[in-house]
């Protein structure tokens, strides 16, 4: 029900970042699309990311195929996941459905993921798309395939996997460290929101009175 490619860790490699793109990319030129079913994101640790993706031309092939951007930082990981799709939520409950996600993140106990999903899978960002297109967990990446051409031929994990060779080629030439010198040198300067943020001054943080938040 969820794929979301998340975790400050787990995005904090470029190899399997430029992969995922990579066989987004693949996926997309073969047909093959992510279920309505499965709620879909990408959340990375740092804005490095995405800008080596949208140097390299993998930023829009995963917004394409439903890996759009949604923010920086713990998102999906720590279930800030939103809702399921009303119908899928209703059905969930009515049927009592035992559900799965699958993240790029470090922690998979039940319900940590979103309330409503029980069983909560780890895997590589690479691994996150491939599961997202199937729309399904129970099944033998090796041996089944992810989904089928326009034409009824069926594409296997084998055939978007890329090559070692044009993943390296790639992280060469769209990641340097420059960007990180350019990302960094903004991390204390917030959007909007948070730049209009005026807090009150003192020993302690003005807590609301009736906060539960910890």
């Amino acid at each position: 029900m969820i794929a979301a490619i998340t975790s400050c860790t787990n995005t904090s490699n470029p190899t399997v970042m430029i992969g995922a793109g990579l066989i987004a990319r693949n996926a997309l030129r073969a047909g093959l699309r992510v279920p309505p079913h499965v709620k879909t994101s990408l959340a990375p640790g740092s804005k490095v990311v995405t800008a080596y993706l949208e140097r390299a031309a993998l930023l829009q092939p995963l917004a394409d195929l439903g890996f759009a951007l949604v923010g920086y930082g713990c998102t999906t990981c720590i279930g800030n996941s939103g809702p399921l799709p009303p119908e899928v939520s209703r059905q969930v409950k009515e049927r009592d459905l035992f559900v799965a996600a699958v993240l790029s993140g470090n922690r998979n106990f039940e319900a940590r993921i979103q309330n409503e999903v029980r069983a909560n899978y780890l895997a590589s960002p690479m691994l996150v798309v491939a599961y997202a297109i199937a729309g399904r967990m129970d099944l033998d990446l090796t041996t089944e395939p992810l989904g089928h051409r326009p034409g009824g031929a069926p594409v296997y994990l084998r055939d978007l996997w890329p090559p070692p060779d044009e993943v390296r080629r790639i992280l060469e030439s769209s990641v340097d460290v420059s960007m990180f010198r350019e990302k960094y040198a903004e991390i204390d300067v917030g959007d909007a929101h948070w730049e209009g943020l005026r807090p009150e001054r003192g020993p302690r943080y003005a807590w609301a009175a009736d906060s539960t938040y910890l």
